[in-house]
């Protein structure tokens, strides 16, 4: 019983973390405009992003493969346009 609390406790992590790039790749998208975002910033998050990605699959944790998928998607995406539109 503990183990299945704790493996939804991690989906919902991971749900909540991911899902709260969804209005920030939105805005970029529709307004074009990055000017208030750090690059510098953006590019460690993504980098730090792809080794938690990595991290996932060596130990095979779903909740943490599965958000950081979808996390590197958003931030790579807001990333490409920061460099786009700087």
């Amino acid at each position: 019983m503990l183990d299945f609390i704790i493996k939804y406790i991690g989906f919902f992590a991971a749900f909540c973390t991911t899902i709260s790039f969804l209005p920030q790749a939105i805005k970029v998208y529709k307004s074009k405009s990055t000017k208030d975002i750090s690059l510098y910033m953006f590019l460690i998050f993504t980098i730090g992003t792809f080794c938690w990605l990595v991290y996932g699959l060596v130990i095979s944790s779903v909740p943490i493969m599965l958000a950081n998928t979808i996390t590197l998607v958003l931030s790579f995406f807001i990333l490409i346009y920061k460099i786009k539109y700087k």
